[in-house]
């Protein structure tokens, strides 16, 4: 028999069932307070570009526009 840890709300913690609309948050408050965390920069993707095609877009993309510091 396999148990599984009951899903919790990410931002009160509470117990989500699993049939829950809003799941994987226990309310609309509660999404919406997320989403205002990931639209003010709370939350950040730390780990680095590992697709060459994009790096050598963005190392393109500021050899074109370089940005001047001297002011």
């Amino acid at each position: 028999m396999t148990t599984s840890k009951p899903l919790r709300c990410p931002i009160c913690k509470k117990e989500v069932p699993l049939d829950s609309p809003d799941s994987p948050f226990c309310s609309d408050r509660c999404r919406v307070i997320d989403l205002g965390k990931w639209a003010s920069g709370d939350y950040k993707i730390s780990s680095p570009i590992q697709d060459p095609d994009l790096l050598e877009e963005i190392a393109r993309s500021q050899r074109n526009n370089p940005t001047s510091d001297e002011d």
